[in-house]
């Protein structure tokens, strides 16, 4: 039980922990648990007194003291607080919606180094990001205490499990399971268990590193990362599974491998699971984020969807996808966002589901799906380090050179850092929003052309005054 004593008059957070759609920092550097009792308190003053708030935490080790903070400054703005515990961010999401809260908030590193943490806030079942979350640091300033708070412990884990499996078709699949040791674990185990009574006794499905542990003993959960689906690779070799599936930090994030190891991109995992929901939502708009390439969007087209690129970052993909009434959602990164037959937050033990179920209902295969499309000639996600304080005026500088002096048969797409393509291809190059680099991704229809763009990427940062070799 939190000691609700803590009425603070005024905090200030470091500059650099305030993000586009979290709150991120470096536990003890820029991040302290003064922190999130504040954040927890300025969030709690929004709402009435008597709130309900629903707030969860990954398996970091600061987490529990971060949450303990958060759960206090929240009972001093007198909010009634229900804490669901460590589990990953989607079963937050999830109590949410099903305990009828006011707001949540998940204390989550995501897919950061095990130093980092933070927050991921939900407001009206709606994202609370960018502005919203400047006006936090302000409304920081000038706390009062508030009484009626109160603090309860939740359950949530049987039944948000029961809704991911009450889908469920997997048949005779196969799969390999990695939670890497992130708050994913047990709820994945009681999702398989309900969707199978034997799952744990049977070889079709097999679990990696379900244990929770904050220090990431085994691999960096960080699906994307093809380093770290190598004990995946080798564990979907040895039992001959269909496929095999990883998680991040915080269960919001998918990545998937086929029976040969190959890697399957966030986008062009949304555009398979889109043609499926297309057959329900014919002529629907299917969004995707600046990152994903122009063969996912041409699958989706093929299908009958109209594709639409949008910024990357969950909290600006569920926006989007609500404003413009998209069944389904995905970005580069694993966060896919499904409307069809669910609530359209990011879960990624939901999505793994409808796979699953969607390969066996097709009677399709990991393999088959990559082995049908063409040769795409495209660069993963690159990050470049570039200090916080740089990052974004760079993109702004770059932009404003390109509008000046746009090369000759190239389009300019502004809404996300700049995306610079014509028909051969594509360049990428962001400001990430979580961590002190940029990104940049490139495509072309051959090698050369990809070769080129990559070469475009290199040329203009060198202008900005940055060193980059790919």
């Amino acid at each position: 039980m939190p000691d609700p004593s803590h009425i603070y008059q005024s905090h200030i957070f470091h500059p650099t922990i305030l993000r586009a759609y979290d709150i991120r920092g470096i536990v003890g550097e820029t991040l302290h648990v003064e922190d999130a009792r504040a954040i927890g308190h300025a969030f709690g003053l929004l709402f009435e007194a008597g709130a309900r708030i629903a707030i969860g935490r990954d398996g970091r080790l600061s987490s529990p003291d971060l949450a303990t903070a958060l759960s206090e400054g929240l009972v001093d703005a007198g909010c009634h607080v229900l804490d669901i515990g460590v589990g990953p961010t989607p079963m937050l999401y999830f109590a949410d919606v099903a305990l009828s809260c006011a707001g949540a908030i998940q204390v989550t590193g995501s897919h950061n180094p095990p130093t980092h943490n933070g927050f991921k806030m939900v407001r009206a079942h709606r994202p609370f990001y960018g502005a919203d979350i400047q006006q936090l640091g302000t409304d920081a300033l000038t706390l009062k205490g508030r009484a009626g708070g109160r603090y309860e412990t939740q359950d949530i884990i049987d039944l948000y499990t029961e809704k991911l499996a009450d889908q469920a078709d997997f048949g005779n699949l196969s799969a390999v399971w990695d939670t890497g040791n992130g708050a994913a674990g047990p709820a994945l185990i009681s999702m398989l268990e309900k969707i199978d009574k034997s799952a744990s006794e049977k070889p079709a499905q097999h679990c990696l590193f379900t244990e929770i542990d904050g220090t990431f003993p085994n691999h960096h959960p960080n699906p994307v990362d093809p380093e770290t689906l190598d004990i995946l690779r080798d564990k979907v070799n040895e039992m001959g599974a269909d496929l095999g599936i990883g998680f991040d930090g915080d269960g919001d994030r998918i990545g998937v491998i086929d029976q040969r190891g190959r890697q399957v991109a966030g986008d062009l995992l949304t555009a398979l699971l889109a043609r499926d929901v297309l057959e329900r939502h014919p002529g629907a708009p299917i969004l995707f984020d600046v990152k994903s390439s122009e063969l996912a969007l041409e699958l989706v087209r093929q299908a009958g969807g109209k594709p639409m690129l949008w910024k990357t970052g969950h909290s600006h993909m569920k926006e989007k996808m609500r404003e413009i009434g998209a069944p389904i959602a995905g970005e580069m990164s694993g966060h896919i966002f499904i409307k069809d037959r669910y609530y359209g937050f990011d879960d990624a033990l939901y999505v793994a589901m409808r796979l699953v179920s969607l390969l066996n209902q097709k009677q399709l295969s990991m393999a088959d799906f990559l082995d049908s499309l063409p040769d795409l000639h495209a660069s993963p996600e690159i990050g470049i380090a570039c200090p916080d304080e740089e990052k974004f005026a760079l993109i702004d500088r770059l932009s404003a050179k390109l509008k000046a002096n746009l090369p000759d048969g190239y389009a300019l797409t502004d809404i996300d850092g700049v995306r610079l393509g014509n028909a051969d291809g594509w360049w990428l190059l962001r400001p990430s929003n979580t961590e002190a680099k940029l990104v940049t991704r490139a495509e072309g229809k051959t090698a050369d052309l990809l070769e080129k763009h990559l070469k475009m990427v290199q040329n203009a940062l060198k202008e900005e005054g940055l060193d980059w070799s790919y």
